[in-house]
């Protein structure tokens, strides 16, 4: 694992994670079964220590694919600015995209941008407005730091690695296993309108596999200003 307060002194590899370099593994100690479940032990210890420190965070996730001209874009950096001033420290995969913007817009407004981004043998994957940020190995240690302490959770428009971490997160308020209380807010009434639908009338309706209540662990907004409103309203996770 790889801390880093700035990424300066780095060769940075900012692409989606489909169109990462494939990593070429030598038959040495060093990739045995043993070695890894140190290493993984390792990078949750660290990542664990790491977040302990953060005051008052909002994960954002969302696609790596979007381009500083698309809408979501730009409204996702508009609403880490307005949290950056609301002493709101901005958390995301430290990637291209919706985490670059959310860490630009934490910048921007001149507060804590963090990157929990994926470490390759020679580059880091992190975009140049992460300030303070871990470099992990493995995909599933980074997801569950990126799962791990916030206070809220935003979703942008994304892809398949979107709508998992969406779920799971859910999943794990609906279980009790994470405070149900903690906003999880869904930006983007033209994307994430049709799966509510869906939700409601095959997954609740028709099949009956979620209850009425599940439904309201999200709520779906359309700009920053909404989604700031339902934030600010949120307690620091050490309080609950």
């Amino acid at each position: 694992m790889t801390k880093n307060k700035s990424n300066k002194n780095h060769k940075n590899i900012v692409v989606p994670a489909k169109e990462l370099p494939v990593e070429k593994h030598e038959k040495d100690w060093r990739h045995s079964q043993h070695w890894r479940v140190l290493r993984i032990m390792a990078e949750f210890i660290d990542g664990f220590q790491f977040l302990g420190d953060l005051k008052k965070s909002v994960t954002f996730f969302g696609s790596a694919r979007y381009q500083e001209d698309d809408h979501w874009y730009k409204e996702t950096r508009k609403l880490a600015n307005l949290l950056a001033k609301n002493s709101f420290t901005v958390v995301t995969g430290g990637g291209p995209g919706i985490m670059e913007a959310a860490n630009r817009g934490a910048l921007e407004g001149g507060g804590e941008s963090v990157g929990l981004n994926i470490k390759l043998p020679y580059e880091q994957r992190v975009n140049k407005y992460v300030r303070e940020g871990v470099g992990f190995h493995y995909f599933f240690t980074r997801k569950v730091m990126l799962s791990y302490a916030a206070q809220a959770y935003v979703f942008c428009p994304g892809g398949f690695g979107t709508l998992d971490e969406a779920f799971e997160l859910l999943t794990l308020i609906q279980t009790h296993k994470i405070y149900e209380k903690i906003p999880i807010v869904l930006l983007g009434k033209s994307f994430w309108g049709g799966l509510l639908q869906w939700l409601k009338k095959e997954v609740l309706e028709q099949q009956k596999n979620i209850d009425t209540e599940d439904l309201k662990l999200f709520r779906i907004v359309n700009t920053a200003e909404e989604a700031l409103a339902i934030i600010k309203t949120s307690k620091p996770r050490q309080e609950i």
